[in-house]
Order: C-alpha cells, then sequence, then structure tokens
C-alpha cells in the first residue's frame, strides 16, 4: 500500500495538546512586550499582553450575552483588529466563530446565519459597495436582537452587534436593535474574569470552535466543522515551517474569513510570537507592499494573483523590502515564472508552496525552504507532519502505484469533525477508514511530493476564491426566462480561471447574455458573478443525458482564443 507520510522519518516534534486559549496565553506569557498585532489602517499597535488584556474584555462580553459554549457567532467583516480579537475571545470561552465572507449578499447571508444557527452576528457597515446593514435588515425584518427577542424569520438570531473599524467608538446606530460594540463591551462590566477562567479550564481541545463555509459533494456551501486541535496544530506545524519565531513579522493581505487568513496567518503568528500586521482592510498591492517596507515584514502571504499585482506595482516604484525571508503563496496553482518573480524581485528566498482545503484543516501538504526549485515549481511539497496522504483510483479506491494520477485522500488530526449538522455530507467525504477524499486529482513521486493535476468535482478557483457552479446554476434556475443552465470555468492567464455559463432559454424567450451578467450583480457574490455567459439551443450530453461541461470548457476556451 503507498501511503507517504512523514511519520515515517521520526523526530517529530509532538501535536499540541492544547486549547487555542492556552497556547496563546502562553506565549502571552514568554512575549508580552512584542507587537503582537499592527493594524495599520486602524493605526493601533498592541503587544501581547494589550492584546490579552483586551481579548479577556471581549471575553467576558461573551458571556454577558448569554452564550455557552458550542453556540455560534458570525462574523461579517473585513480585515481588522476586532476581527482578531473576536477570534481569540470566542476560543477563549469554547464559542465557536463562523466566518462569513464580506463579498457575501443578502441571500447568502441568510443561507450562512440559517445553515449555522447563528445566535449572534457581528457585523462592520459596509464593504465597497455592500451595504451590510441594509442587507442584515433586508434578510431580518423587524429586527429586535438588541433586546434578545428573537428576529423573524430567523429564531436562533438574538444579537447583532456593529462597530465601524474607522471609528470603534461611534454610538451610531442605523439599524433599531443592533448594539453598538461600545454597548457590547460594556456588558463585559457584568462578569467577572473568574467566570471567563472557569469556562476556558472546561474547554477541550478536541471542542468544535469553528465553522468554515466551503463545498460539499452538491456544490452548495456547506459548513466545516474545525476544532481547536484541527486548526492550532496545522497553525503551529505551519509556522514550523516558515522557521517562525518571536522575531518574525508577518504581512497579511489575505481575508481573515478564510482558512489561510484565519489559520496559516493569524494562529500562526500567535504559535509562536510572532508580529501580525494588517496593511489594508482589503487586499491592495500598494498598501501590502508599504506594510512590508515601513514595518520590516520578514514574510508575506498571499494567492498567485495578489503576487502578480505586487510584482506589477515594482515596475512604477521602488521599495525596501530587504526584510523579506519567507511566506506563502496558496490558494491557486502557481506558475513556474511567478514563483522564481517572487524568490528575485521581492526578495522572499524561502517562499512556500501550500495546498490544502477546508476539511484539512486546511493545510495538508508544503514545500520547505530547502528544496530545489524544480520541485517548489512542479509540486506541492510533502504531506505535513503527523499526516497522512495516500492517491487512489476513483473507481475503485485502491491505492495507485508511484507516477500514477489518482484522487488524492488525506487522514490525520486535521481532518474536520464533519460538516455541521449533516451527517449524510460527513460520511460522503469521510470513508470508513477515516479518509478524507479532496476531490482533487494527484501523482505523487517516491520521495512523498504530490503534483496536482486536475479536479474530480467541477470546483472553479478564481484568484484563490473557491467557486462552486451548482451555487451560481441554483441562482439562475430562478430566472424565469432560463430553462437550463451550466456553470464551469475557464482558463484565464490572470485569474487562474473564470466563470463561464451556458444558459438555455425556454421556449419563445429572449434575453441577452449581458441582461444574464447584469441580473447577477448585487445579487450574488460579484466574483461568482460569470465573466462570461452564452445562450445556446443545446447542450453536449451523455448517452445516459448527463451535461458534459468539459466538451463546453474546450468549445468556450477555443471561441475565446479565436476572439483574441
Amino acid at each position: 500500500m503507498l501511503v507517504s507520510s512523514y511519520l515515517h522519518r521520526g523526530g517529530l516534534e509532538p501535536l499540541l495538546g492544547e486549547t487555542i486559549d492556552q497556547r496563546f496565553r502562553a506565549v502571552v506569557g514568554r512575549f508580552p512586550e512584542r507587537d503582537a498585532v499592527v493594524s495599520l489602517p486602524q493605526s493601533v499597535r498592541l503587544s501581547y499582553a494589550a492584546l490579552d488584556a483586551r481579548c479577556e474584555r471581549w471575553a467576558r462580553a461573551l458571556l454577558a450575552l448569554g452564550l455557552e459554549a458550542g453556540d455560534r457567532v458570525g462574523v461579517w467583516s473585513t480585515n481588522n483588529l476586532e476581527w482578531v480579537l473576536l477570534q481569540l475571545a470566542t476560543a477563549r470561552v469554547g464559542v465557536i466563530l463562523v466566518t462569513i465572507n464580506p463579498a457575501n449578499r443578502s441571500h447568502e447571508l441568510e443561507y450562512t446565519l440559517r445553515r449555522a444557527r447563528i445566535q449572534a452576528l457581528f457585523l462592520i457597515p459596509a464593504f465597497k459597495s455592500s451595504d451590510y446593514v441594509a442587507m442584515l435588515a433586508e434578510t431580518c425584518p423587524g429586527l429586535r436582537v438588541a433586546g434578545n427577542t428573537p428576529a423573524e424569520g430567523l429564531p436562533e438570531l438574538r444579537h447583532a452587534i456593529l462597530w465601524d473599524p474607522g471609528n470603534p467608538g461611534s454610538t451610531s446606530r442605523p439599524l433599531a436593535g443592533l448594539w453598538t460594540l461600545s454597548e457590547f463591551l460594556a456588558q463585559a462590566e457584568t462578569v467577572s474574569g473568574t467566570a471567563v477562567r472557569e469556562r476556558a479550564a472546561g474547554l477541550d481541545c478536541d471542542d468544535p470552535i469553528n465553522i468554515q463555509f466551503t463545498s460539499g459533494t452538491t456544490g452548495f456551501p456547506k459548513p466545516v466543522v474545525l476544532t481547536h486541535h484541527n486548526i492550532l496544530n496545522n497553525a503551529h506545524f505551519v509556522a514550523l515551517a516558515m522557521r517562525f519565531s518571536e522575531r518574525d513579522r508577518l504581512c497579511v493581505p489575505v481575508p481573515f474569513y478564510h482558512c489561510f487568513g484565519m489559520v496559516l496567518s493569524n494562529l500562526a503568528c500567535f504559535c509562536r510570537g510572532a508580529a501580525l500586521v494588517i496593511p489594508a482592510p482589503h487586499f491592495e498591492a500598494r498598501a501590502t507592499l508599504e506594510a512590508v517596507a515601513r514595518e520590516r515584514c520578514t514574510a508575506l502571504h498571499g494567492v498567485p494573483t495578489m503576487f502578480v499585482a505586487e510584482l506589477e506595482l515594482l515596475r512604477e516604484a521602488s521599495w525596501d523590502l530587504s526584510s523579506l525571508r519567507t511566506g506563502i503563496m496558496a490558494g491557486a496553482p502557481c506558475p513556474p515564472a511567478l514563483l522564481r518573480r517572487v524568490m528575485e524581485d521581492l526578495g522572499c528566498r524561502e517562499i512556500l508552496i501550500a495546498y490544502g482545503q477546508t476539511e484539512a484543516s486546511p493545510v495538508t501538504h508544503i514545500t520547505r525552504h530547502d528544496d530545489s526549485n524544480e520541485r517548489r515549481v512542479a509540486t506541492v511539497g510533502t504531506n505535513m507532519p503527523h499526516q497522512e496522504v495516500k492517491v487512489v483510483c476513483p473507481e475503485t479506491g485502491a491505492v495507485t502505484p508511484i507516477g500514477h494520477q489518482g484522487e488524492v485522500c488525506f487522514r490525520g488530526y486535521h481532518v474536520m469533525r464533519g460538516y455541521f449538522e449533516d451527517e449524510q455530507a460527513t460520511r460522503s467525504a469521510i470513508d470508513d477508514g477515516g479518509w478524507l477524499h479532496s476531490g482533487d486529482l494527484g501523482v505523487m513521486d517516491a520521495s512523498g511530493y504530490l503534483r496536482i493535476t486536475g479536479r474530480l468535482r467541477d470546483m472553479i478557483i478564481r484568484g484563490g476564491e473557491n467557486i462552486y457552479p451548482a451555487e451560481i446554476e441554483a441562482f439562475y434556475y430562478e430566472h424565469p426566462q432560463v430553462a437550463e443552465v451550466a456553470v464551469f470555468g475557464v482558463a484565464d492567464p490572470r485569474m487562474g480561471e473564470e466563470v463561464a455559463a451556458w444558459v438555455q432559454l425556454h421556449e419563445g424567450q429572449t434575453v441577452s447574455s449581458a441582461e444574464l451578467r447584469e441580473h447577477a450583480r448585487g445579487k450574488i457574490a460579484h466574483f461568482k458573478v460569470p465573466r462570461y455567459v452564452w445562450v445556446v439551443e443545446s447542450f453536449p450530453l451523455t448517452v445516459t443525458g448527463k451535461i458534459q461541461k468539459f466538451r463546453m470548457r474546450e468549445v468556450a476556451e477555443r471561441r475565446l482564443r479565436e476572439e483574441g
């Protein structure tokens, strides 16, 4: 049986058997005066001791709301200090943090609130063209949660707390029923520190602490339940791979709502006493480079499109990036030419390539700082410590020989607890042997290095964002003129993939491609809106009547090449 695992190499550092808060408090004790978080857009710089003190106040306020261990709190916000405080405070009192994509619209918000049975929601007023308060009002008509009265249509939502990252002391209440941040934090005075310590002492490292939405077998977003043990150990071993210490400073332009930001960035810093530097509320290439130069960052994270944008800026101006040493590129395949430029032009000589999925906490494979350039550009590295990986034949489940393509499967501490309240979907993803089936195709070499070659499922990766065609198709099926729709990805030199759709209309109906694209704007997240829409007479089908998306992709990409 071909199973590659670091477990065979010996000399492993043991897994952590702590909760996130226990690890964080230990780091605070060791490095109380070192920088913990630097939020440049908010002009805030906190030491580990100061961050711990603020976290304690947030934890007491959470208890004042009556939240029990295992209850669920949603966060709908861009990157800021308050996001970090909520992450640490929920971990301290055992409340499950549910991360919500800042690009979500009202119907996606409602799905998230209902599917995860969220009891309290933290949100900012707005982001770009998204008015979060208006969308919350649309989702919860007659919102009355501040009085501990259930929201209409969402009986479990009992609290909504609004803060403005640019003005955290704001007392503005744009919607009746919202708590302001100052009102929320004032509740901390009604709860003692003893109550927080007692709650923390009763927590176990195997308790669930995070829900991230990702795709399951149907393509619709599913809530992945992750434990302290899952994500803390994943962050710990990623930090070790980067050779992190309290002297490192990590610039984080990736969103916190995603496992990349929350685990590989935030927790990786807090595991080792490193400084977390927030350059902007959302990705801005210029702000990122300025932050690296100003804060003398030693590490930088990003998806390939972010690094492309940063490299483009280097053509216009220069920054002192000599402090950069390492970082992680993940979220989408990395072209060899891009990796070379990141190492040479940005100076990230020890940049690592990481691969995984949310259901695996998320990293399963990572390159090493001393890997050859060929291994860095051609593979996603080897499996992380204390993890097993195998490549199997999708049809039979048998392990494939070295060098043969198959489905990549994982087993170990990092495999999710399951999909929240969905045993059937969980059993579909994790087999009886405890193996998580990734849906990705790959090839493993004799040294355990893995090369990803394709996907069994239809997921589209656009600029690091995972997009699930079934969700977009379900949206278009509600259009009165649409009879059939198929959504798929087409190759794009900048974004990796773009969203494309073939649409078949009901007989006698007429609607243009532009109108179909416009129909989705403002109703689904901007990155899910198809860039290309073709109205067609029929779809390519198998003999059994199944749609052949690979044929559509071939036709679409050929047409795009011909059109230049």
